[in-house]
């Protein structure tokens, strides 16, 4: 797969098909890598980045601190989100796209269609994140990872980070950056020579601008209703992709659609149709 450098960051990514730009926002939490596309459930049904491509340019990528994308230690916010986002679309010289993000990623496709409305000719929004537990969840992650530094140190959590690869599968020990470090020495001689309380500084200022709020994250309510891209949504029911972070942005989008199909009618073969038949709907708005 190619490598550019957008934002200063090496990001990972890949394109198929040549019709409509899509651009795909993984889901996974902090793990939002290529891979995720070909998982689980729904998608490692569908394979999208191979089944969408008779009518979409299929653009993938690592989100920044995961998968094989680089990062960098400066605090964690949806605004670093949308410029690598934007920055890739710069790169494949593409105005315009509709943008489909799955779990977290939803969170990145509200902030771009705030942050960056005149690149986003629509949004797929596939389990919205959200609630209590969502927020919890977050925060309890990044408060695992300032305590485990506070009593062990920045090379015990190095080691971690190298081997646990990830953030957001039960050890927050390594920290959000742990992808990064794992494949990048720069970063990884950069985070452990670091500044301890000014790193802890860089932890809360993210933890409380990522999981700041029970509401759909990535744009304010606020923001999200005076969006005018049209959006279509379809729900999870679970305790981090609740019913109800759907049913709020269905109440504060100006256009929206929320499907009617809930899990488990959710299979492959319902998500393909679901998006194919969005699009068509937001290209006549």
């Amino acid at each position: 797969m190619p490598y550019a450098t957008l934002d200063g960051i090496k990001t990972n990514y890949q394109v198929t098909g040549s019709g409509t730009p899509l651009l795909m926002l993984a889901p996974g939490g902090f793990d939002s890598s290529i891979m995720r596309w070909s998982a689980s459930g729904a998608w490692k049904e569908l394979l999208p980045l191979n089944a969408l491509v008779d009518q979409f340019q299929v653009i993938a990528y690592d989100r920044r601190e995961a998968g094989a994308s680089g990062g960098r230690l400066e605090p964690l916010t949806w605004e670093a989100y949308v410029k690598q986002a934007t920055a890739l679309l710069d790169h494949l010289n593409i105005d315009s796209a509709y943008v489909l993000g799955g779990c977290m990623g939803v969170s990145v496709a509200l902030a771009i269609g705030h942050s960056a409305p005149q690149r986003v000719r629509g949004l797929l929004l596939h389990w919205p994140v959200g609630g209590y537990r969502w927020m919890h969840k977050g925060r309890s992650f990044f408060d695992g990872h300032i305590a485990y530094i506070r009593e062990h140190g920045l090379a015990a959590a190095l080691e971690c980070a190298k081997e646990l690869k990830t953030f957001w599968r039960g050890d927050p020990r390594g920290g959000p950056w742990s992808a990064a470090l794992a494949n990048d020495p720069a970063l990884a001689e950069a985070f452990v020579n670091q500044d301890l309380p000014n790193y802890i500084r860089i932890l809360e200022r993210s933890r409380d601008t990522l999981f700041n709020d029970t509401m759909p994250s990535g744009a304010s309510g606020d923001q999200v209703m005076a969006m005018q891209a049209p959006a279509c949504i379809m729900s999870g029911n679970d305790a981090a992709h609740t019913h109800s972070a759907a049913v709020a942005l269905r109440e504060l989008l100006p256009k929206v659609r929320l499907s009617p199909v809930m899990p488990p009618e959710q299979t492959g073969v319902a998500v393909g149709a679901w998006i194919r038949e969005s699009v068509a709907w937001m290209a006549q708005q």
